[in-house]
């Protein structure tokens, strides 16, 4: 009887094919991985019934060929009938010796044979042994042998879940390294491109910056040295070319000069009265750096509220209670003005303070100094505005940088944010700083203070004032003066 052999890369395909030849009730002999694929041997369903068949006539022929044996040897016959040659399959030699033991142990009784019959003589072979078809463990062995074929396991047994887990981890980890190590070299390259992008970029604009600067000074003498004069004096290029678009192609110095400081007048957003401030109340918390003078300004504004609307319109509160010495000093100014001053810890404590000061004219608010860079400037911003209709005043030092100034603004930017004092104006080579940050950012100029009297250097604005500090020349000697292309390099620079 022909066995049938069936090869397929993978076990899953070799058993589709088999059931499609076969049907269902195919018989699996065996499945064996071989090099390429894995090889299984089958027989279809109704070869069983042949084999049982065999089976019995096997058994009758050994039974007959012993009771022969045990005849006396003058019954037996003289001559033997020519042995019956075994079929010879060209395929595959069965040997149903499993398949006798099995139907003798299930009480299976072989036919009598008849007398004179000689029992068909069988080739010994021992069979390949019968095995259970199991998807999943041959799918899973399969792969395994052929993702290491050298360390695959001797039988299907041997391929367990753990080792099949722990080859698919590691394998899962290798790519993941893979991955991580290109997406990381990716990320280098890319850093890589865009420093080199930035240096073109820097060089561009630095080459463009310097060609308008020398068409510039062809074309408009006058609105070039202005534009040196203002870089020079501490604004910026952004401010300073705006300034300079006033400038006529044809204008001398002086007339640029006029032209300039009309157009910073402008822009410029100075108070000339603080009949917003004082008249109209209200509470206003003064906020800034460390040491720029919030608790002097405070004493300077108290007085004059005190002046123009009497001691009981008014009360002082401090939230410093940092500095040694920050509470008392404002107690000191308080007992001198008359005015009652209450401290406070926190944004409760504050809350409570103003609900009963509700019958005030004004109330005044010193607080801690801080860096701008510090995160307790957010913490204190958000507890004056949580205690209620609280404007806050910035107060900004004019001996400063502009980029410092700058990132003050920043941090203590806001929509409650009622106006910024200029202080120290007295120890300022120039103005043009502080102007620069007040004109970008649209800051009301309040008042100016030069000096630590009370109440006397507290002053309101003064344009003319204001453009003359802004605007006044460097000596030639200065150190700090520009000459020639320097206006134009520190332009090249600020744009790149």
């Amino acid at each position: 009887m022909n066995v049938k052999r069936y090869f397929a890369p993978t076990a899953r395909e070799a058993l589709r094919a088999l059931k499609e030849a076969l049907g269902p009730e195919a018989i699996v002999l065996s499945n064996r991985a071989v090099e390429g694929g894995v090889e299984i041997l089958a027989l279809p369903g109704e070869a069983v019934g042949a084999l049982q068949a065999a089976n019995r006539a096997a058994v009758t022929a050994r039974a007959g060929a012993q009771a022969q044996d045990a005849r006396p040897a003058a019954a037996r016959p003289m001559a033997m009938a020519p042995p019956v040659p075994a079929v010879d399959e060209p395929d595959f030699q069965v040997s149903l010796s499993a398949l006798a033991a099995s139907a003798a142990r299930n009480g299976t009784r072989p036919p009598a044979q008849p007398p004179g019959e000689s029992a068909p003589v069988l080739r010994a072979f021992n069979p390949p042994r019968i095995e259970t078809a199991d998807y999943a463990v041959r799918s899973r062995d399969a792969m395994i042998r052929a993702a290491a074929p050298a360390a695959r396991p001797r039988s299907v047994e041997a391929a367990s879940p753990a080792v099949f887990s722990a080859r698919a981890a590691a394998q899962s980890t290798a790519v993941d390294e893979f991955g991580s190590a290109r997406v990381r070299e990716l990320q280098e390259t890319n850093a890589r491109l865009m420093s080199e992008l930035t240096g073109i970029r820097g060089m561009i604009e630095r080459q463009l910056a310097g060609f308008a600067w020398g068409e510039t000074r062809r074309q408009a003498p006058a609105r070039a040295t202005m534009l040196g004069e203002l870089l020079e004096a501490g604004f910026s290029s952004t401010v300073a070319r705006k300034l300079c678009e006033a400038v006529r192609e044809d204008a001398d110095r002086t007339e640029a000069r006029e032209a300039v400081g009309a157009a910073l007048d402008r822009i410029m957003r100075a108070c000339a009265s603080d009949e917003d401030l004082l008249d109209r109340g209200g509470v206003f918390a003064l906020v800034g750096p460390t040491g720029v003078g919030k608790t002097t300004t405070t004493a300077k504004l108290a007085a004059r509220c005190v002046v123009r609307h009497g001691a009981s319109k008014l009360a002082l509160i401090t939230t410093d209670g940092y500095r040694i010495g920050a509470q008392e000093q404002l107690r000191i100014y308080g007992r001198i003005l008359g005015v009652p001053v209450y401290s406070v810890r926190d944004a409760g404590d504050l809350r409570q303070t103003l609900a009963g000061l509700r019958n005030k004219h004004m109330v005044l608010i010193d607080t801690m100094g801080m860096s701008q860079r510090d995160r307790m400037v957010a913490e204190q911003a958000a507890m004056l505005a949580g205690a209620g209709d609280v404007r806050r005043l910035l107060l900004l030092n004019a001996t400063a940088r502009g980029d410092t100034l700058d990132d003050v603004v920043r941090a203590y930017a806001g929509e409650d944010l009622a106006g910024c004092i200029f202080t120290k104006v007295d120890e300022a080579a120039s103005l043009a700083p502080a102007l620069d940050v007040a004109v970008r950012h649209k800051l009301d100029i309040r008042y100016l203070t030069n000096g630590q009297r009370v109440p006397e250097d507290l002053h309101l604005p003064n344009r003319a004032y204001l453009l003359h500090r802004a605007l006044r020349e460097h000596a030639g000697e200065s150190p700090w003066h520009l000459s020639g292309d320097e206006a134009g390099m520190l332009l090249a620079a600020g744009g790149a």
